[in-house]
């Protein structure tokens, strides 16, 4: 059977499913790595080989026209099937089990890698994953070393030696204890009188902890931790008893906070603290076959948290 006269480029199917997915051309162009110039020219193209319009183009920006997104629902399918047919023939060539090698920092592991893998795990449920949870360091050393195909991080910069894509941005929250003064105080906590406080921090390595010593560098030189901890579980249960005020991601702290062991503190900017999530990779090696689908499950998991 030959395919039929005008059958598109699977590439430009998936850049057209970028713009839907992303809600604009320029954001698919940084996707696919290339200019907003010729990704329009790539779908004006696939235009004219569909006789369709599939996007509005106008002054503030484009939008898919109706026909659009039905192309992109008739496309999905179309590429996940070409991404299972890769990673099938991979699999025949390495003449083995695909195996992918996923290396995440705490916060990531405990709070996102699971919805990933299942995600993950309903496109190819032959695929055999290994994962490994370290701090964020640990995570960019294992990629370097070539012990992990990829990995998820965080931290308020990309590695410069590594290729890497945003996710999304983690919120960080200051937390107390119920007896703690701050949880009674009317007035927010500066920036300043922050990094003047001694807190409950991370170990070095931990991206929890650059982020934040980041921000407060900022406003002075930090204080001497109140005591360093190996895991959010060991800082949540210090705070929780007031020993010291801890700085935390609000996806750790959102259950001590909703059964009333630990309040938030507002801050007098209170989007200063934030971290992004990050995939890596080795740069001579980007994501392809179930790691390059993990990291576009990631991505648009985080896109619509």
């Amino acid at each position: 059977m030959t395919l039929p006269p005008g059958t598109p480029d699977l590439d430009v199917l998936d850049l057209l499913v970028s713009v839907a997915e992303l809600g604009s051309l320029g954001a698919a162009a940084r996707r696919h790595g290339i200019s907003q110039p010729a990704a329009s020219m790539r779908i004006s193209a696939l235009e004219r080989r569909l006789h369709l319009r599939l996007l509005d183009r106008g002054p503030t920006g484009s939008a898919l026209t109706d026909a659009g997104r039905a192309v992109v629902d008739h496309a999905r399918p179309v590429l996940e099937a070409a991404r299972s047919f890769g990673v099938a023939v991979s699999a025949l060539r390495a003449g083995s089990v695909p195996r992918l090698r996923v290396a995440a920092s705490k916060t990531i592991a405990d709070h996102r890698i699971p919805q990933w893998l299942q995600a993950l795990r309903g496109v190819h449920p032959e695929v055999a994953v290994a994962l490994e949870v370290a701090n964020s360091s640990q995570v960019l050393e294992l990629v370097r070393r070539e012990a992990a195909d990829i990995g998820f991080v965080e931290g308020p910069h990309p590695p410069t030696d590594l290729g890497s894509r945003v996710l999304g941005a983690d919120e960080l929250v200051v937390v107390v204890a119920p007896t703690h003064p701050w949880a009674r105080r009317r007035r927010p906590v500066s920036l300043r009188e922050l990094a003047a406080t001694p807190l409950l921090w991370r170990e070095p390595g931990s991206g929890t902890r650059d982020a934040v010593w980041e921000v407060l560098s900022g406003h002075g030189e930090p204080a001497r931790p109140a005591a360093e901890l190996g895991s959010a579980a060991t800082i949540l249960a210090a705070a929780a008893t007031a020993l010291a005020p801890a700085v935390l991601s609000r996806l750790i702290a959102a259950p001590e906070l909703e059964r009333g062991s630990l309040v938030a503190v507002p801050l007098t900017d209170a989007t200063a603290l934030t971290r992004q999530f990050r995939a890596v990779w080795r740069l001579r090696f980007p994501p392809a076959g179930p790691a390059k689908l993990l990291a576009e499950i990631a991505e648009r998991t985080e896109s619509f948290d």
